[in-house]
Order: structure tokens, then sequence, then C-alpha cells
């Protein structure tokens, strides 16, 4: 049987992964001892990596296709095919951020006052570039973490990422300048993708990732509403696109369905109510494939 080797992020976004590929329809069950979880799809054959190395084994072949940062294929200089965009993180939807901290007070403000200072990174080849871009030479140190505690002692200033910027304010640092903004990326080598059935597995998954993020902090809504309200309730409703109308048995009435943001329901169904609007359902979404 053909398989796709699928490199998946081992670490803090692990969870946010399974995550969201059971919203895509994959099941994973992963032993904590395992770095090759089982999933419900004979064709796939999924390996846990630290995102840091999955650029890299995709490139050379090794892997078919995975996820990783955009931080990492930068820091890697991988040269890989992008899928397709997936922005989520640990905590948030939001891209993280790969930036420049000094200490509170520090006397650095911008790359140039680098000059001769110590960074302490795990970023190290994109920080030596981005240096070399600026015309400064500094020492580059490699972390293997926890950067924020090596300021003012051990280094003079930390290139890492961030998505909420907690620690840096818990360590009394702030941010000089951002060398990137980074997201999870679906990436595949260049020979998986010149393949007919791998390409079409990846594209495959890819829509099915890419729905399941789609579909979050959305619901859908449906409802039966009379037709003379129906002008009302249609005006009422904010709706991705125009609701679906849909006829019942009964000719004066009308079944209306449609999709918005779960954080405004709350507000929205007592004012369908009012308008007309009976069996109102709210019901979860797992895809919104556009």
């Amino acid at each position: 049987m053909l398989k796709l080797r699928l490199g998946l992020p081992k670490g803090s976004l692990q969870d946010a992964t399974f995550s969201m590929f059971k919203k895509a329809g994959y099941e994973f069950q992963v032993d904590s001892r395992s770095y090759a979880p089982a999933v419900d799809d004979d064709e796939l054959e999924p390996l846990l990596l630290r995102p840091q190395e999955i650029p890299r084994y995709i490139e050379a072949g090794i892997l078919d296709a995975g996820l990783t940062g955009k931080d990492w294929i930068v820091d890697n200089g991988s040269d890989v095919i992008e899928v397709a965009k997936l922005v989520y993180a640990k905590r948030t939807r939001k891209p993280i951020r790969v930036v420049l901290a000094a200490q509170n007070g520090s006397d650095i403000n911008c790359v140039k006052d680098l000059q001769g200072k110590r960074i302490s990174t795990e970023y190290v080849r994109m920080t030596e570039r981005w240096l070399g871009d600026n015309g400064v030479e500094a020492d580059v140190e490699f972390s293997w973490g926890a950067c924020e505690a090596k300021v003012p002692d051990l280094a003079d200033a930390i290139v890492v990422n961030v998505e909420t910027g907690s620690s840096l304010v818990a360590h009394n640092l702030r941010i000089v300048e951002v060398l990137l903004e980074s997201c999870t990326m679906f990436v595949a080598n260049k020979d998986a993708w010149a393949d007919d059935w791998k390409r079409q597995k990846i594209e495959n998954l890819a829509m099915l990732l890419t729905g399941a993020l789609n579909a979050q902090g959305l619901v859908g809504l449906k409802m039966n509403v009379p037709r003379t309200a129906l002008a009302e309730v249609t005006k009422t409703l904010p709706a991705l696109k125009k609701p679906t109308l849909s006829p019942l048995s009964d000719e004066d009435w009308v079944a209306v369905e449609t999709v918005i943001e779960e954080k405004v329901v709350r507000d929205l169904i007592p004012k369908l109510r009012r308008a007309g609007a009976q069996g109102i359902v709210e019901y979860p979404l797992n895809k919104v494939i556009y």
C-alpha cells in the first residue's frame, strides 16, 4: 500500500495539532514513549519530531510532508513546497513573532546596538544572517531554551519567538525589533509533490486541515421563519454569505440556515426569536471549506 510519511510537531504544538486533525477527520493515538503515533488512515505514516528538524527531513526526502513553523523553515534555509498556511499556536490562533528582546533600561534599542554584544537564541542561522544583512558583528550563542533567564548575566540580548509576550514581561524584557512573523506551515518535499498520488493526498490533507481551522469560532444556525417575518429575520443575520432558504411543507413558512461567529449567538438568538423565528437550532461545525 502506498503511504505518505508525515512529520508532526512534538512538544508545545502537539496537543493543538492532534485536536486540529481530529476536527479534520483523523484520529491519532500516541504513547508518551513513542515517536510513531497510530492513526485511523492506513495511507499515513506519521512521525513525531521536533519542529526544528522537520524542514530538514522534508527537504532531504526522509519525510514526504509535515507541519512545522515558518520560523524553522527560514532558520534552516530549507527548500520545500509551502502547501498551506495553518494559523494556530499553543494558546491562540494568531501568528507568532520572532523578536529581538533586551532588558528594560538597556542601551540596546535597534539592531545596530548589537555590535560586539552577546546574543542567546535557538535561531542561530536566522540571527546570523539578519545581523550580516545589517552589517553587525555579534557573538550568537545557541540556547536550548529559557533564553529569557540569560539576560543580562549570560547574554546582552535574545532572539526568541513570542505568542503573547507574557514571558518577556515576566523577565523584565522588552521587544526591540521583530525579525519575522511566523505560523505553522504544511510543507512538502519537492519529489513527493511531483508524485501524483502523494500530491493528491497532501492536497486533501491541506484542504481538510484548513477547513478545520476555518470552523473554529463558528457555528451553524437554522430556524423556521414565517414568510411574513422573513425580511426582518434575514436582516438580523450576520452571515458569511446570504443565508440558505428552503421551502417547508407549509408554504407560509421557510427554513433558514446560516453560519455565524459563535460569540454573537447569545445576543442574536433573542433578536431572531423576537423577529419571528421559531425552532432555532445551534450546532457545532468541524470544517468549513471556502
